[in-house]
């Protein structure tokens, strides 16, 4: 009997190790399969865009924004702090200068906002969007082409 016992743990931490050992192989595969596939599907892409870097245009940074969200008991509230990306210097130095009515119409529209309106990216994409729409709505000349949230902390 005592004879019998080392045998059987051998045996036995011989099929746990084999077993690892083909798990192992089988992660390592389906690994090596998907970044195969990631550098087929993208390795055309940045060549392309090699050629042309993105022009950097001038950057407005806001102050941030606290309001209370729009949910039913008042307990939820939104923290952002955003930069808006202009067209060029003379757009930002009037976008400068008009700061005030540009906070104000942002927030107009942020405690309008529900905690499910804004939690998915979806929702972010679409705040972008009408906050874009409203400022450039209030500007002559300037416009903003893109928004930068640097934060969004909802609690």
């Amino acid at each position: 009997m005592s004879n019998k016992l080392p045998v059987i743990l051998l045996g036995v931490l011989l099929l746990l190790m084999l077993g690892m050992g083909g798990g192992l192989f089988m992660i390592w595969s389906k690994v090596a399969a998907i970044d195969a596939l990631a550098a087929r599907e993208g390795g055309g892409a940045p060549e392309a865009g090699k050629g042309k870097p993105e022009e950097v245009k001038p950057v407005v940074s806001l102050e941030t924004f606290i309001v209370n969200l729009a949910d039913p008991g008042g307990g939820r509230y939104l923290r952002v702090t955003m930069d808006l990306e202009t067209a060029g210097k003379p757009a930002a130095d009037e976008i400068g200068k008009r700061v005030p009515q540009l906070r104000d119409a942002v927030l107009m529209i942020l405690p309008t906002k529900r905690f499910a309106d804004i939690n998915t990216l979806e929702g972010k994409t679409a705040l972008r969007e009408e906050i874009i729409g409203a400022i450039n709505g209030m500007l002559g000349t300037a416009a903003v082409s893109r928004i930068f949230f640097k934060e969004f902390v909802i609690q």
